[in-house]
């Protein structure tokens, strides 16, 4: 009988091109994502070196880091040094075209972690790699994804395989259910603050547990985008009937005959009874309530009914530390109650949170109420076509009556790297992935949250539990 293996083992050893020894393999790459960012330094470089991509077929683009999210000429508003990155991408592609490439004005057109699980470039048990640390979100289809540098996306592009040190396993088994108003955001947030942004480095974690097997596609893609945020580079889910109904369909997912051979070869992915884990962590979602993050790290997040943290009675003195500058460059109180806090911007956006199913449970808590006075309040869709889909449900009119931006596609104040940002001073609440200094802009003060718990603090003004209507 075989020894039991993990679903990462599983794919791991399919892709093995060379063992390069003290646990480095040389792997291929299935599918590569581009983007204007690092894609163009790539590209950029690989015609220093008149190189050309190896494999233009296992390559798809898109933009979205630098590109304006103004409804209109949006070639026009992104900056000028967007426009000189999205020039040097362009060229780059024309020398050799990739599989496809979403550019401005192409319906598809949208943030990359977005675009590659709606169009079944992601898929299970593939090897999927982008030049950005959250690439690790299409694990939640079952891939093995990862982000690289742009100095790999050149060696990507030129030899189509990756040398990486194989990591550990880590499990996270979800026990319970969520209860309302509690969503896959709380589920990571949570997670963080109990291991610390650095619990799960070195290893790749698979979530697991009968919470999980409730969640719907675009949750458990919610899930694995933040597990860089604990140190896991990847992050997986054991893809299943749910899975299975999601890529049905999609353009760049198996059609036919070939589905049918794809369908069982996903079937034996999932990790076999026994397989062993290097570690494991348990969390029980029916006691989580909706999670904010009040400090400068995502592993620095608490239930939004509760207290801001002293950091006087915290053992560790780096965590004690970390607490003081994070409460002093976020201007909170220690005690004092974290609901209530004012705010100035809320965002809903980035590929964490962006897909048609956040922006439904945003909606549901806007309907019918308006944005706080003083408070500018914005949605950005992860994708041409969620925003299509949105539109098509009504739920652009819902923000905007509510005073909301309905924006355009792009990964706006996530990043701020396309004229959406924090002034300084001012406080967001965010469906993004990363409350670092300056994150949302010089100064700004970032407060990690659902799109439940962004929409319900937008309305009140105020940082506020989205299972409380008053509120």
């Amino acid at each position: 009988m075989s020894t039991p293996r993990t679903l990462f083992d599983k794919i791991w050893d399919e892709h093995v091109v060379a063992r390069l020894g003290d646990g480095v393999d040389l792997l291929h790459v299935d599918r590569h994502m581009v983007f204007e960012l690092t894609g163009a330094i790539g590209y950029r470089d690989l015609a220093a070196k008149a190189r050309r991509p190896r494999n233009p077929e296992l390559v798809f683009a898109t933009v979205d880091h630098v590109v304006s999210t103004d409804i209109g000429d949006r070639e026009t508003a992104t900056s000028a040094e967007g426009r000189r990155m999205l020039g040097l991408l362009r060229d780059g592609l024309a020398r050799r075209p990739p599989r496809a490439f979403f550019d401005l004005g192409d319906s598809r057109q949208g943030i990359v972690h977005v675009v590659a699980p709606e169009q079944g470039i992601a898929l299970p048990g593939l090897t999927l790699l982008a030049g950005d640390s959250h690439t690790c979100t299409v694990g939640g289809l079952g891939a093995l994804a990862w982000g690289i540098g742009s100095s790999e996306v050149e060696h990507v592009l030129t030899t189509q395989t990756i040398r990486q040190k194989r990591p550990k396993r880590l499990r996270v088994i979800v026990d319970g259910r969520l209860a309302p108003g509690v969503h896959a955001k709380d589920i990571v947030l949570a997670l963080i603050a109990r291991i610390g942004a650095a619990g799960g480095t070195g290893h790749a974690v698979e979530f697991a547990g009968p919470a999980i097997g409730t969640l719907d596609i675009e949750a458990r893609l919610t899930l694995c985008n933040m597990a860089i945020e604990f140190g896991s580079r990847i992050g997986q889910v054991a893809p299943d009937d749910a899975t299975y109904q999601y890529l049905a369909g999609r353009p760049f997912a198996p059609k036919d005959e070939m589905w049918e051979r794809a369908l069982r070869h996903w079937k034996t992915l999932p990790s076999d009874p026994g397989a062993v884990f290097d570690r494991e962590v348990a969390l029980d979602a029916s006691r989580l309530s909706p999670q904010v993050s009040w400090g400068t790290s995502p592993e620095q997040s608490m239930p939004v009914g509760g207290l801001v943290p002293d950091p006087n009675v915290m053992p560790d003195a780096a965590k004690r530390e970390a607490a003081i500058a994070s409460l002093r460059y976020m201007g909170l109180v220690p005690g004092e109650p974290i609901a209530g806090t004012p705010i100035d911007v809320a965002f809903i956006g980035s590929c964490t949170n962006a897909r048609l199913s956040d922006l439904d449970a945003a909606a549901a808590v806007v309907a019918g109420r308006k944005v706080a006075p003083g408070v500018r309040a914005l949605v950005v869709p992860g994708s041409g076509l969620v925003a299509a889909a949105a539109e098509a449900k009504g739920l652009d009119r819902v923000f905007r009556d509510a005073g909301f931006e309905w924006r355009a596609p792009g990964c706006s104040m996530c990043v701020a790297a396309n004229g959406d940002v924090v002034a300084p001073g001012q406080r967001a609440v965010s469906t993004s992935n990363r409350n670092f200094e300056g994150r949302q802009g010089p100064g700004a003060r970032t407060h990690l949250a659902s799109p439940a718990t962004a929409a319900a603090s937008a309305i009140a003004g105020v940082l506020a539990d989205p299972r409380r209507r008053g509120a």
